[in-house]
């Protein structure tokens, strides 16, 4: 054959389909590899490293540190914030539904105190919450975004001044009557009357200074506060300077992004293991994670209706149900909406969704493969046995639920037993090593002199 004549029978061949637009002379071509394969879809979906949290005030975190396991905020002195987000359980405390003050014990050891109640959400976990949220909470009642302004349920009575998200957040536990507050007539673990309970559940400002009034009775708190905000007299400080430390401590102390994945993302490709970049190939890919959990911190910036069995006390309209986002924005679209949550170091904070309904990851990923199937088959068992009656599994209520389900999941997912243990194998790729013994966070006293643990 003479070149002319095999250059046009290449041609034809091109024309025809037959080598897919290749050479047929230079046979099979590789595939592109799983790592290339992969990088394309982290940067499809904003995947991107995490820069370094800037380093915060020591005087400022050192006052966030006592003021986070001090029982002196709460109205009973018998709760801090730290009981319910225990460094050692990763910055939350293990339960499906917290138990707030009235209990006993911290973390996952808590217990309800006589006719005590479980508070109607699990606490979620500290870990990488100052990385740049603009709504917080399960159901997104605070939001703004950098320094505000902020929409909160205070509206116009939240002092200005908060330098970020986490700080407006930090002002709201000590006026939930459930979490650390109290109920009128409540007597504290000292024998005093509750004076923070006597006030009316819209009173914010009193409720910031009635806190105030009892933290800067302590002089090593004056001599704190002073250290952190030196340009501020004593007698012009209020809970919102409170609520700047505690998150200062929090960002500085609970941020963790040196995980495999975070390592993978320096150009390192030994730092997943084949299983793990497999899950991740499904997580971007046919398992629609992705379309939810995107960006640097995997998710934290939307509301979804996941199809979450109903559990606990409820809260809001839906009472004993909890309709989350919806509440908020008073849309029944949104009805069972809740905030999804960014999935850096979620290997080490189960329980998990808003109740704390599932107990380990891969009970998670099984409900999102065929979330009607799930619901229908919830086991109670996998609960502790105080909530296992709390637990909202009618059919009415599963209709309710999957009738605002989210499109995107309307759709079983169908992986199989393999594909499933791939993707959580991805998930734990998202740990920091350094994120599983966080127990020398907790100081071994604070200036109230209240015990930091029972």
């Amino acid at each position: 054959m003479t070149r002319t004549a095999s250059t046009l029978c290449l041609a034809l061949l091109l024309l025809a389909g037959g080598c897919d637009g290749r050479d047929p002379t230079l046979g099979p071509q590789p595939q592109p590899s799983i790592d290339v394969e992969l990088r394309a879809s982290l940067a499809r979906w904003g995947v991107i490293p995490i820069g370094p949290m800037p380093v915060q005030n020591p005087a400022l975190v050192d006052l966030g540190q006592a003021l986070m396991f001090d029982k002196i905020l709460s109205g009973n002195r018998d709760i801090s914030c730290g009981t319910c987000h225990d460094p050692l359980t990763h910055g939350a405390d293990g339960l499906s539904l917290s138990i707030g003050t009235g209990g006993t014990g911290s973390g996952s050891s808590r217990t309800p105190g006589p006719g005590g109640q479980f508070v109607p959400r699990s606490a979620p976990s500290l870990l990488d919450r100052g990385l740049g949220f603009y709504q917080v909470f399960w159901d997104g009642r605070i939001s703004g975004f950098g320094t505000g302004p902020f929409q909160t349920p205070a509206g116009f009575a939240l002092p200005p001044g908060l330098p970020n998200i986490l700080a407006a957040q930090a002002m709201f536990p000590v006026t939930n009557r459930r979490e650390m507050r109290g109920e009128p007539g409540d007597v504290d673990v000292l024998g005093n009357p509750n004076e923070l309970a006597q006030l009316a559940d819209s009173q914010f400002a009193d409720i910031w200074r009635a806190v105030m009034r009892r933290v800067l009775a302590v002089p090593e708190y004056v001599a704190k506060f002073n250290a952190a905000f030196p340009g501020t007299p004593t007698n012009t400080l209020g809970f919102q300077h409170a609520a700047t430390a505690i998150a200062a401590f929090q960002m500085q102390a609970f941020t963790r992004t040196n995980s495999p994945l975070d390592r993978y993302l320096a150009r390192d490709d030994a730092a997943l293991s084949v299983e793990a970049k497999r899950g991740a190939l499904l997580f971007f890919g046919e398992a629609r994670c992705s379309s939810c959990h995107n960006g640097p911190l995997l998710g934290g910036q939307s509301f979804a209706n996941v199809g979450v069995p109903q559990l606990g006390p409820g809260t809001g309209a839906g009472t004993p149900l909890d309709f989350g986002f919806g509440d908020v924005v008073n849309e029944p679209f949104y009805q069972f909406s809740f905030r999804v949550q960014p999935l850096r170091n979620v290997e080490l904070t189960a329980p998990y969704m808003h109740d704390g309904a599932y107990a380990t990851l891969e009970a998670v990923v099984r409900h999102y493969n065929d979330i009607p199937v799930a619901l229908r088959s919830y086991d109670v068992s996998q609960l502790a046995p105080a909530l296992r009656g709390t637990y909202h599994g009618g059919e009415a209520t599963i209709t309710a639920v999957l009738s605002t389900l989210d499109g995107r999941l309307r759709t079983p997912i169908g992986l199989t037993e393999e594909q499933m243990r791939e993707v959580v194998a991805f998930l734990k790729s998202l740990t920091d090593p350094a994120a599983r013994d966080l127990n020398a966070l907790v100081p071994a006293t604070v200036p109230s002199g209240l015990p930091v643990r029972e």
